[in-house]
């Protein structure tokens, strides 16, 4: 089932170092505009997207209350469209020349993320350390 009470889900994997830091950091932010974050690995994320795991964390991806999925660099583009400190960041990056850069940046970073993770040792703790510190951050 899916939680109602926000506009757009920014899913991640929660099990790359980088990613969790990264989008923990901008949680706030995001939830100003409505829209939360969770890990590509939680059990309603896996039911209501209906694909195989490793399918699952090739990407970033975002879910829309109305269903609609984006994914890749188009996650941070619409994340960017609804910040007004950002529009211009939106408006840059959705230039054809500009847009392929971040794409193509996108794509080099999001294969490398584990290994960007090793060398900032970002590593993430085990679900269990992980559940129980967030619980207590709250």
């Amino acid at each position: 089932m899916i939680p109602t009470n926000w506009d757009a889900w920014v899913l991640y994997d929660r099990d790359c170092g980088f990613c969790s830091r990264w989008v923990e950091f901008w949680k706030p932010t995001l939830e100003k505009r409505c829209i939360t974050i969770a890990g590509l690995q939680e059990p309603w994320v896996i039911e209501q997207l209906r694909r195989a795991p490793s399918d699952l964390l090739a990407d970033i991806l975002m879910l829309r209350a109305t269903g609609e999925i984006v994914s890749g660099a188009d996650v941070y583009l619409q994340v960017w469209r609804r910040i007004w400190w950002a529009w211009l960041l939106y408006g840059a990056f959705s230039l054809p020349g500009l847009n392929r850069i971040l794409r193509r940046g996108y794509r080099w970073f999001n294969r490398s993320r584990y290994g960007v993770s090793r060398v900032c040792r970002l590593e993430v703790s085990e679900p269990a350390t992980r559940d129980a510190s967030i619980s207590k951050s709250r």
